[in-house]
């Protein structure tokens, strides 16, 4: 009886709890309080925190891979939807599904603030490049950038898994900073005058122009960049399914049911690769830093894109929207509606910001497909 009771006891977590463990245990927890009690990003902030939570408690087993006979952990099983690029494009599916691309249509020349805030992921590759990273783990980490988790994820988890919990980490926790990080940058490299310009109102946009824009859309980009249809067909066949109206149940579905269960997934699937041996070291700290410089190039440069728009429409674009750029949605264009509305109490920017807002999901995805093809 006394050997069960030792051999039970040695067989507990508590005997098995090592320093770095309990590091992560820490972490894990700190970004559920973010999740919970702040509620940054809390739909994926918080099933990425709780994955990171179990598979750092000792002997869980969760991400045993299977041998031979003996079966594999939960989410080892779960974790291939996301090592096999399964996960991410289902989100975007989602996306499409609850995307309105009318703002974009009603006004294209907001397509380049969402270009523009794209080169912050191609400066932060040079920069990891100049740190030591190889040249796929700087494309991964560059895509930080674009303010696109589900592309950080599919993008990592093609060049370089081994830093994927990591990138999904920085990732949302900058996305989840965005009303933090952005007006600062935003108010540095506009004045006044320029935050205080009232946009016309957007034209009506056809319904007939929304079932067109996601079939050009798939045809122009897919046949420039094939590397890039995975995200952008998913994103784009969402779309129609959502605009055809035709196909209301499918797109309820993909809106709700399906998105709710592979956020729920990928989640906890990421939180799981964030273990002590491959979280705790240089690189990570390395990837924060760059993920937030990646983040400031890419709000910088779409800001400044949005200026240069101002001066050659004559005063008629305000430069705020180009903030928006980074793929955000819609939390981007909220922070370029509150800081015009600071300025100018009867200014309303959010659906002007909205175009460059979804230019930059389509952007992000446009720019993972050419890391992918140059660097896979």
């Amino acid at each position: 009886m006394l050997d069960m009771l030792q051999d039970f006891i040695h067989s507990t977590g508590y005997l098995n709890l090592q320093a770095n463990d309990l590091i992560m245990l820490l972490i894990a927890c700190g970004l559920l309080y973010l999740g919970i009690a702040k509620k940054y990003e809390p739909l994926l902030l918080v099933p990425i925190s709780f994955g990171m939570l179990l598979v750092n408690l000792p002997l869980g087993g969760l991400m045993t891979p299977e041998i031979g006979t003996d079966p594999g952990g939960l989410l080892y099983y779960l974790s291939l939807g996301l090592e096999l690029g399964i996960y991410p494009p289902l989100i975007f599916l989602g996306v499409g599904a609850m995307t309105d691309f009318g703002p974009l249509i009603a006004n294209p020349i907001t397509i380049l603030l969402g270009a523009a805030a794209q080169f912050g992921i191609f400066l932060t590759f040079i920069g990891a490049i100049m740190l030591g990273f190889s040249a796929p783990q700087a494309g991964a980490i560059g895509i930080i950038g674009g303010a696109d988790g589900p592309t950080a994820i599919f993008l990592a988890s093609r060049l370089a898994p081994e830093l994927l919990g990591s990138i999904a980490i920085a990732a949302y926790s900058y996305m989840a900073l965005v009303p933090i990080i952005q007006p600062p940058i935003m108010r540095l490299l506009t004045n006044k005058k320029e935050r205080q310009v009232v946009m016309e109102q957007l034209r009506p946009v056809s319904k007939i122009e929304k079932i067109f824009f996601p079939i050009i859309v798939i045809i122009l980009t897919g046949l420039l960049l094939p590397a890039a249809l995975p995200l952008l067909g998913m994103l784009m066949f969402g779309n129609l399914i959502k605009e055809s109206g035709v196909t209301d149940r499918l797109s309820k579905a993909a809106q709700n049911e399906l998105n709710n269960i592979v956020v729920i997934f990928l989640g906890l699937t990421v939180g799981a690769k964030a273990t002590a041996a491959y979280f705790l070291t240089p690189d990570t700290i390395k990837i924060i830093v760059l993920g937030l410089a990646a983040f400031a190039f890419g709000t910088a440069t779409g800001v400044l894109m949005g200026k240069l728009l101002y001066f050659i429409t004559g005063g008629k674009i305000n430069p705020l929207i180009g903030s928006a750029g980074v793929s955000a949605v819609p939390m981007a264009a909220r922070v370029s509606q509150a800081v015009g509305k600071e300025e100018n109490p009867n200014n309303y920017l959010l659906m002007h910001a909205m175009g460059p807002n979804v230019a930059g999901v389509i952007g992000s995805a446009v720019a993972a497909g050419i890391l992918l093809s140059i660097l896979l």
